[in-house]
């Protein structure tokens, strides 16, 4: 499938990715002529105008090449224009999460600063971000934008140090990787968690889960503001209603956790999942369990992810201007910037909808 269409991915990003991924794999090679705007249309069932968006972005971008009367090809890469304009991308999912909206920064950023971009996607497996990393040298990128995998922190230094070997500068994006200095463009995930703990505290609540992917550098981050929360508040931890997991984030994987936290619900009134992927993963096991939000036990999550049917309070992020400004700091380190690393923290808020009661 090119393009879901109840995704919450733009369409024309999910045809352009679709196309970038085609002329990146060599299955549309240098010159060739990709499907006209009619064949795409037929092939997708896309309107015109969003497939036009498409092909003009990525020709924007430098990938292709409008000729009129004959059609769109792919450009005949100058290694030269490569090593100035280049950037590569590796995000967890361009499909789901936050990596979409960040990549779309990113992109927007790149096409108005006359930089190419490939995007990749490593699922959150080192194996792959290393697949992609390898690719990106071999096509000589000029600097990258990484989103740590969920993996040691140790392996996702090995990705950094392939780039920095080769002069290749990198600014992580969202993610961190502890003891490493490096550019960084994030949030304050602390205390962001903070402030919804506080939340739910000022809400009555002081038996509070907390639901999280303990390998991932920012939803440690959380923990720690929740934690810190419940100190402040004189509020005992209790190990007993967290759930960690040692690896990436998976649907199959945390309906199970869902189910085991559901089923204790009598120690608890309100979870706190570490990003909105797993609340809504909550929601869905909840209703075949016949329990409601908020009427059963409260809940919130963190990103602020588009969600039409799921009145989440959560942490809102501003992911979209995440990768504009990691494009906009990467970018001035391939014009040779010599300053030290820097860190970019942008703002958060909270967003209050209806999944928290008062008790």
């Amino acid at each position: 499938m090119i393009v879901d269409k109840n995704s919450p991915v733009p369409q024309y990003f999910q045809l352009q990715t679709w196309l970038a991924e085609q002329i990146q794999e060599g299955i549309f090679k240098p010159q060739d002529r990709i499907p006209t705007e009619e064949e795409l249309v037929q092939l997708t069932g896309l309107a015109r105008a969003t497939v036009r968006q498409a092909i003009q972005n990525l020709a924007n971008m430098g990938h292709l090449t409008r000729k009129k009367g004959l059609g769109t090809f792919v450009t005949i890469p100058q290694v030269s224009q490569q090593k100035q304009t280049i950037v590569g991308i590796i995000v967890p999912d361009i499909r789901a999460g936050y990596a979409p909206e960040l990549a779309r920064g990113v992109e927007d950023k790149a096409a108005k600063s006359k930089h190419s971009l490939m995007v990749c996607s490593s699922d959150d497996l080192f194996i792959k971000a290393e697949f992609h990393a390898n690719r990106l040298i071999e096509n000589s990128i000029s600097g990258v934008i990484y989103v740590p995998t969920a993996s040691p922190d140790a392996k996702n230094k090995m990705i950094v140090q392939k780039f920095k070997e080769r002069n290749i500068p990198v600014v992580l994006a969202d993610r961190s990787i502890p003891n490493l200095e490096i550019d960084h463009v994030t949030t304050d995930n602390l205390d962001g968690a903070y402030k919804l703990t506080t939340y739910l505290i000022g809400k009555g609540h002081s038996k509070i889960a907390f639901v999280f992917s303990n390998i991932v550098t920012t939803e440690r981050l959380r923990f720690d503001g929740y934690r810190k929360a419940l100190t402040d508040h004189g509020i005992q931890f209790d190990p007993s209603i967290v759930v960690s997991h040692p690896g990436p984030f998976s649907d199959e994987q945390f309906s199970k956790y869902a189910q085991t936290v559901l089923k204790q619900r009598k120690k608890i009134s309100a979870i706190f999942a570490a990003h909105d992927r797993i609340a809504y993963t909550f929601y869905s096991v909840a209703k075949s369990m016949g329990v409601s939000f908020p009427e059963d036990l409260s809940i919130v999550g963190y990103d602020d992810l588009p969600s039409p049917n799921i009145p989440l309070t959560t942490m809102h992020q501003p992911i979209y201007e995440m990768g504009e400004e990691s494009m906009k700091l990467i970018s001035t380190r391939i014009r040779a910037s010599k300053d030290g690393p820097k860190s970019v923290v942008l703002a958060s808020y909270m967003v209050e909808r209806d999944s928290v009661a008062q008790i």
